[in-house]
């Protein structure tokens, strides 16, 4: 279920116990996505009832319309990473499609690991961040539970999927304001070469252009990555490219949080788009 914002997490909630008390919804692997505002409470209420959290980068793109809403403070654990952690709840990260934040997997890590929005904005205190392993898990051998596929990938071990990347440059050893910059220069998928670049280029296939047409790789010749100098020529249009949801979503776009505080109150966590530029189940 899509909710981002506690008081929708709280209805749903609500049903969902009332429901487990007939008829047993835990060993479902059932998740909540988003969950940016969750509370302690839910938090608790969704372990108790065998569910999962799956969290995407869209504080990353839309950080400071968080904080220009709701304050610094709110933004600290927003979503709780590390409460989520703890309570024991399956946690992955991923993207949500095109429909929260980018493809581009090295965002959400850098965001997870610095907790810097694209623009540089610091959110979180340490106490919200997590280590490079915790983060790298969360985007693979823990991803496995929400698609009922634990023990088939997300590790690079005999018996499961030979699916892995060779990447630019050490994820472990790079300073974490690089960790963004990172990309694969060598992809298998079921042990086969499907993409390749650099020193690996002559391996790899001929790959036709990437689809849909608004895709930010086509459009730019990859995900938008910072040269040695740390610049990008037009670098205003490619952050919004590098989310497709700025192309092909009139929902999820990245202006109508500041464009419709012009008409709602900025401080309404109801409002229908809220900061976090949502409708999923919208309260």
């Amino acid at each position: 279920m899509h909710a981002t914002y506690d008081e929708t997490i709280t209805r749903a909630l609500d049903v969902f116990e009332k429901v487990h008390r007939d008829t047993p919804i835990d060993g479902l692997n059932w998740i909540f996505d988003h969950a940016e505002t969750i509370s302690a409470r839910s938090i608790d209420r969704v372990a108790a009832l065998g569910g999962g959290i799956a969290f995407q980068h869209r504080m990353a793109y839309q950080g400071e319309y968080f904080v220009d809403r709701y304050g610094a403070k709110a933004a600290e654990a927003t979503p709780p990473f590390k409460r989520v952690l703890e309570a024991g709840v399956p946690t992955s990260a991923g993207t949500d499609a095109t429909r929260v934040a980018s493809y581009d997997p090295w965002v959400s890590l850098s965001w997870l690991v610095t907790g810097k929005t694209l623009g540089g904005l610091s959110l979180y205190p340490q106490r919200n961040l997590l280590d490079r392993e915790t983060a790298l898990r969360m985007w693979t051998e823990k991803a496995t539970w929400f698609s009922n596929e634990e023990g088939k990938k997300g590790q690079i071990k005999v018996g499961q999927l030979a699916d892995l990347a060779v990447l630019s440059e050490d994820y472990f050893a790079v300073p974490a304001d690089r960790i963004r910059q990172l990309q694969s220069v060598l992809t298998l998928l079921g042990g086969k070469v499907v993409y390749a670049a650099a020193e690996y280029a002559p391996l790899g296939p001929t790959l036709p252009p990437p689809m849909p047409d608004w895709s930010p790789v086509r459009q730019f010749g990859g995900y938008w990555k910072a040269d040695s100098a740390g610049e990008v020529p037009g670098v205003t249009a490619k952050i919004a490219a590098n989310c497709g949801c700025a192309h092909a979503c009139g929902v999820h776009g990245h202006n109508h949080a500041r464009a419709a505080s012009a008409a709602l109150p900025v401080a309404d966590l109801k409002s229908f788009w809220g900061a976090l530029g949502c409708a999923c189940w919208a309260v």
